[in-house]
């Protein structure tokens, strides 16, 4: 029988839903991980543990935790999970404690933060593309309702390395050698679902079942598709619209407890990272000569939205 190697020291940047559930997966399965987060949830992981309340199991899981950001030195594998808002911040802050040797993974909303953490840092973070229904409906809790599974790329060293920590965990991961056009698959699902979600005050499933709602999904993701054909850029199988909306309601219906991000955001009077979503896709589809009216309004009243909070 072959011996595994040693886990990796794993830092989580950004305790949130999403560094929430694949770091405590990760400390679960035995990793020593640290996660970085504000003193409510330092207080009450170190006390009690992280709980986990998955569609599998519930379990409080014990690992370390910080308010401090030199928690990551040391740290061999970097999860930064930040809201995208944050990036440039939280990238020159952990700078002088990462090591060359060190793999740092972008876990985040948005198609462009790699090249964000690069020009504010330096950093050559790794891009991956997250699908997880998940909230944190206290701290030091994460309650997860759907998905919870990567897609990494292009084929190296690095993300095989990255991919092989993650089997270990039991979460699936796969390597593509398409990632740009991964991460705007992705992107097309944010922009259909998370701001009619959060202006609608609807779960996932509600905005399937709404005829109406559904109307904006479908040309939001039309306006998407038609941006990325202009900057040349394939998703894979989104190469027609009709596979596009197929797609956008087969995530709807996964994850039809879930409410989006943006809703969660809003709901706490926080910042939401609408920017890099549909805010993105209306400033690239103005640079590319492509108009994008959905996708604008949805933005706007988000970034309304987010003055009343």
């Amino acid at each position: 029988m072959t011996e595994l190697p040693p886990w990796p020291r794993v830092a989580v940047v950004g305790a949130g839903a999403v560094g929430g559930y694949f770091g405590g997966l990760l400390a679960r399965a035995g990793a020593p991980v640290v996660m970085i987060g504000r003193p409510a949830f330092v207080e009450t992981v170190k006390k009690n543990g992280l709980f986990l309340d998955t569609l599998e199991f519930q379990e409080n899981v014990r690992l370390e935790a910080s308010t401090e950001m030199a928690a990551v030195d040391g740290a061999e594998v970097v999860l930064f999970s930040v809201k995208t808002t944050d990036n440039a911040a939280t990238a020159r802050a952990i700078a002088p404690l990462v090591s060359n040797e060190a793999l740092v993974l972008s876990m985040q909303n948005g198609v462009d933060n790699v090249e964000q953490i690069r020009a504010a840092a330096g950093i050559e973070a790794l891009p991956s593309v997250v699908y997880v229904a998940a909230s944190v409906p206290r701290p030091g809790s994460v309650k997860h309702v759907g998905r919870g599974d990567l897609v990494l790329g292009p084929g190296n060293v690095k993300t095989e390395r990255i991919a092989a920590l993650f089997a270990r965990a039991n979460v699936p991961c796969r390597i593509s050698e398409n990632i740009e056009g991964e991460l705007w698959t992705k992107l097309v699902w944010n922009c259909a679902l998370n701001s009619v979600s959060a202006l609608g005050r609807a779960k996932y499933g509600q905005i399937a079942g709404s005829g109406d709602a559904w109307k904006v999904v479908e040309t939001a993701v039309y306006e998407v598709l038609a941006v990325a054909r202009a900057a040349n850029i394939h998703p894979p199988g989104l190469e027609d619209a009709k596979a596009a909306l197929a797609g956008a309601l087969r995530i709807a219906t996964q994850m039809a407890e879930a409410l989006s991000s943006t809703a969660q955001d809003l709901n706490r009077g926080k910042r939401t990272e609408i920017d890099s979503l549909n805010g993105y896709v209306s400033r690239r589809g103005a640079e590319l000569g492509v108009r994008t009216p959905v996708n604008q309004a949805l933005y706007a009243l988000v970034k309304l939205a987010e003055g009343r909070a």
